[in-house]
């Protein structure tokens, strides 16, 4: 039993590591092939011993993957004891649309307690906590400061922090990590949608954001989780990755996700980013703007990704942003200002372009940009590199802070 099995064990190994789903070969100007990279999940050989014997409690979603299967799935299998999983935004399975809140179950396949991390309750509670060992976070994030699910790893953080558990991280590549650009959060604006003073894209993968949060004492009372991090191989901030699984329902390609950080800033508007299409975030657009431009979209009720979305079942016009290649915004290195102000311009009611209280998503866009200035900046006319500047001295002291926390140069 002890040969068959460690047998076994070579081969999952094999099969994950070696061909790894999430994994993408880069490729240098020259055209010379980059060392594949490998997640941390996907390295079994770093963290499996470390499981064994241990009550194990996951914070995962639908992009928690081991090769080709979910990692409870692949653990649970090669005998960890996983007593329960956290679920946050979206739900454990990735199957419940956005900001929809989420009720504890139990998972119809493998018969595990599930929590809901996006519901009730945010943060574990000593007695969520206290029949654990260790906890684990393997959620792929898409670096931009109001994407969820760094608020979650912090509260987990905190949670842990506060009752004597370590918080073993298996990190995943940033899909923006070439990205580091946005105002600052201004603390009085803290909410849902972000609690950190950081840029709108931070430019770091979870595990280096987790040191972070420890390093700068953001927890509360100052205090600090014991973390142990599983970094990701072979790979560097500035290198493209394609995800194997869409991190939300909504960023549903490669070009969403990197426009992501540009887009969703329109969610604090009167312009519908493409929710209740197939193509959410990769158009915009509002019915006022009929004659002003020739593109057009419907957004119409899409179950699990948009079911009552801003001016469902009527015609948009404005942007089509899908023949904007990747290669154009890696090189552009910057969230993208220009559509903001021209869509404001070209509205016909200027004081309504503001007016988020229209959208059932997030809405807000102060809380979205993290200040208040932006906003009266596009108001006022200010030209790009104007507003730009107000951000210079912010961006140039959260770099330096960042350096301190980076696993990968």
């Amino acid at each position: 039993m002890k040969r068959s099995r460690c047998y076994f064990m070579l081969f999952f190994l094999f099969s994950t590591v070696v061909f790894p789903t999430a994994a993408i070969a880069a490729k240098t100007t020259e055209g010379i092939k980059q060392p594949t990279i490998i997640t941390g999940a996907d390295q079994l050989d770093k963290y499996l011993s470390y499981l064994r014997g241990k009550r194990i409690g996951m914070v995962v979603n639908q992009t928690s993957i081991i090769g080709k299967k979910h990692s409870v799935d692949s653990l649970k299998a090669l005998g960890v004891n996983i007593v329960k999983v956290f679920g946050p935004e979206h739900g454990f399975r990735g199957d419940v649309g956005a900001g929809v809140k989420i009720s504890d179950s139990v998972d119809p396949k493998t018969g595990i307690q599930v929590v809901s991390l996006y519901g009730k309750t945010q943060k574990p509670t000593a007695q969520m906590l206290e029949d654990l060992d260790l906890v684990v976070f393997d959620i792929q994030d898409v670096g931009a400061r109001f994407y969820t699910y760094i608020i979650t790893m912090h509260r987990v953080m905190e949670a842990c922090a506060e009752n004597g558990k370590e918080l073993l991280i298996l990190d995943r590549p940033n899909p923006n990590g070439y990205l580091i650009d946005g105002p600052i959060l201004d603390p009085n604006l803290k909410s849902g949608i972000g609690i950190h003073p950081v840029p709108i894209a931070h430019g770091m993968t979870v595990g280096e954001f987790a040191q972070m949060i420890n390093g700068e004492g953001w927890l509360a009372n100052h205090i600090k989780c014991k973390i142990k991090v599983i970094p990701v191989a072979n790979y560097s901030h500035e290198m493209p990755y394609r995800l194997p699984v869409n991190p939300s329902p909504n960023l549903n390609t490669p070009l969403s996700i990197l426009l992501y950080p540009s887009t969703c800033l329109f969610e604090g508007t009167v312009i519908s980013q493409g929710r209740g299409t197939m193509q959410p975030f990769t158009v915009l657009g509002n019915p006022e703007l009929k004659g002003k431009y020739s593109f057009s979209f419907t957004p119409k009720s899409i179950k699990g990704m948009s079911e009552t979305p801003l001016h469902m079942d009527k015609a948009c016009f404005g942007r089509d942003l899908n023949r904007i290649t990747e290669q154009e915004l890696r090189a552009a290195k910057q969230i993208n200002l220009k559509w903001l102000k021209e869509l404001y311009a070209a509205y016909p009611e200027k004081e309504r372009f503001f007016d988020y209280r229209q959208s059932k998503e997030i809405g807000n866009f102060d809380k979205l940009a993290g200040v208040s200035d932006l906003k009266q900046q596009i108001q006022a006319g200010w030209s790009e590199a104007k507003i730009r500047k107000t951000w210079k001295e912010g961006l140039e002291k959260f770099k330096a802070i960042r350096k301190k926390y980076l696993i990968y140069s």
